[in-house]
């Protein structure tokens, strides 16, 4: 780094400065409107209003994971297992939607209540049996959530057979799934309030101060009487429901329960959330910052797509924005410490 000297000692140079912030969140609105010129110039229907729509039914599933992969995150964390997560829902609410339907054909609005109520435990569940590794058993969170995406992802097959589930109710599928209202995906407005509820948990209230000094020093934090199991345990009970709930929606939009939705979850969300300036190492993010990396996670994807960019190239340059985030929070821990 470019340095010069004053009376009060070695200070960094403004174009120093400029290029720390510019290698941090103050890149990502620059680098997705290189993306959107792109993508553009590439294929004149990017920014028709069909496939701004089309944007945004695709964003609303990671946004909603993503910001349950943030509430971990800021605590010091992360979830592994969140396409696992999606998967068992699929499957188990789809069953559940199904046998309430045989048993209660006049009443489609019943059986979607009962699958949406069966996510939300599954949710409950994978999230409780994650926390309590984490917390109670002290277990690193790679080794956990590692582990039990892979036991969630086994329960879903051995529930499925490994086939999918169908014969869902028709106002889930064509309502929620694919249906519009205002001109907008009625998965969005499904999706709003969840991701202002987890907006205002994590900016306005005494949970979110608490899980930013959780992932800023667990130590500072305990003496100073923060409950840290509670809090860590409430933060992947969170992260799973609202994973759930994602997963809920998915299989509306991919009108059947399928054994292996979501594999792409667990790399895609984790890449939005620092790309949008969340730390591996905990205690620092904002949900406009994942908004905002979400929203790049998505455009990138779509403009890929409509440039015919094959699936396997994809995952590369997928690989490598994560490759490229991860080196974006070295460097905001370097710059720190140099400050």
């Amino acid at each position: 780094m470019t340095l010069i000297r004053s009376q009060a000692g070695i200070k960094p140079s403004a174009g120093a400065n400029a290029v720390s912030t510019l290698l941090t969140f103050g890149a990502l609105p620059i680098v997705l409107a290189i993306c959107i010129v792109v993508f553009q110039l590439g294929n004149p229907r990017f920014l028709s209003s069909a496939n701004l729509l089309n944007i945004l039914q695709q964003g609303v599933f990671l946004m909603l994971i993503a910001f349950g992969q943030m509430l971990v995150l800021l605590a010091g964390g992360f979830d592994l297992s969140v396409g696992s997560v999606v998967a068992l829902t699929s499957i188990i609410s789809a069953q559940v939607m199904v046998a309430v339907s045989l048993a209660f054909p006049e009443a489609p609005g019943f059986a979607i209540g009962a699958g949406f109520l069966a996510t939300i435990l599954v949710g409950l569940v994978c999230g409780l049996v994650n926390g309590l590794g984490v917390a109670v058993l002290k277990v690193n969170a790679f080794i956990v959530t590692l582990a039990t995406a892979s036991i969630f992802r086994g329960v879903t097959l051995v529930i499925s057979q490994g086939l999918q589930v169908s014969g869902l109710p028709r106002d889930f599928v064509y309502g929620i799934g694919s249906g519009f209202f205002l001109g907008l995906p009625v998965s969005f407005f499904f999706a709003l309030p969840a991701l202002l509820a987890i907006f205002l948990l994590v900016r306005q209230m005494r949970f979110g101060r608490y899980i930013y000094a959780i992932g800023s020093n667990i130590r500072s934090a305990m003496v100073a009487g923060v409950q840290i199991n509670r809090y860590l345990i409430a933060c992947y009970m969170l992260c799973a429901t609202i994973t759930a709930f994602a997963g809920w929606l998915l299989t509306a939009r991919v009108s059947s329960g399928e054994p292996l939705l979501g594999g792409e979850f667990p790399l895609n969300s984790i890449a939005a959330a620092v790309i949008g300036g969340c730390s591996l190492r905990g205690g620092e993010g904002s949900p406009t910052g994942v908004f905002m990396g979400v929203v790049f996670i998505t455009v990138l994807a779509n403009g890929m797509d409509l440039l015919r960019i094959g699936s396997n190239y994809q995952m590369i340059v997928l690989g490598l924005v994560l490759v490229g985030a991860v080196v974006l929070d070295r460097y905001r821990l370097t710059d720190a410490t140099k400050r």
